[in-house]
């Protein structure tokens, strides 16, 4: 079976087809990996630069990282961009990511809470006197024979909040080497795989294996919105292959 990865370079998205719902004042589209939220310096592509192609004053309202997929929300104008916002100020926003981790693990809505400090060179770690509030709720979805399949319902929007709790049980996301994650090699579960000779494996899947899943809101009107995204082909190969290979 080919690995099934996005290229490095999305030059060839269609915005339209990012798209999970629409209205008046919001749009919300799952987004690609290896596709920035906001200007990059390597990247010529980011989301909001598409965003904006489509819809001229838009403003993405929340970031996710370049790797991560998912929901994210994009603003149509200023009020709808001040009304999110201040449901994120004040937690009022649900998210839902799912992660594939390392180890088998048996989380029963267990609560992380453990503050974080942001560090000089990009990564944070945590920090019980110099680090800011950080909880994140965590359930097991399937275990497998060496890999979960975790729910992580983030309270604070701390950076890479979910990573660092996820390392903190000892359950770093799968792929995430910045905080403790293998990569996902298909020999390791695989019985009877062979390589061809002369080669070396290659990871199955070319990131973490993050997902935003769901983003629940109110609209303009102050009624409550639920948007899923349906898990990306690298995302969804990597979970089939666990299930295949129990």
């Amino acid at each position: 079976m080919e690995k099934t990865t996005y290229p490095r370079r999305n030059k060839e998205i269609d915005f339209k087809d990012l798209v999970l719902f629409e209205d008046e004042d919001f749009i919300l589209v799952n987004k690609p990996p290896f596709l920035s939220t906001l200007n990059d310096r390597i990247e010529p592509v980011n989301l909001l630069a598409l965003a904006r192609g489509y819809w001229a004053d838009a403003q993405v309202c929340h970031r996710l990282d370049k790797d991560t997929s998912g929901v994210l929300a994009i603003a149509k104008h200023p009020e709808a961009y001040r009304h999110l916002n201040m449901q994120f100020e004040s937690r009022e926003v649900g998210k839902v990511y799912h992660a594939v981790v390392d180890g088998v693990h048996d989380f029963g809505d267990e609560l992380v809470d453990a503050p974080i400090l942001k560090m000089d060179d990009g990564v944070v770690r945590i920090s019980r006197s110099e680090g800011k509030p950080a909880q994140t709720w965590l359930t097991t979805l399937q275990a497998f024979r060496f890999h979960s399949l975790i729910e992580c319902r983030p309270i604070t929007g701390r950076m890479h909040q979910i990573r660092i709790h996820l390392s903190l049980k000892q359950a770093s996301i799968t792929g995430d080497e910045v905080y403790g994650g293998k990569p996902f090699l298909l020999s390791s579960i695989k019985r009877g795989y062979k390589l061809k000779k002369g080669t070396e494996e290659e990871p199955f899947m070319k990131r973490m294996a993050l997902h935003a899943y769901s983003l629940q809101f109110n609209d303009m009107a102050g009624r409550r919105k639920i948007v899923e995204a349906p898990y990306p082909k690298d995302f969804k190969a990597l979970v089939r292959q666990l299930e295949l290979n129990r």
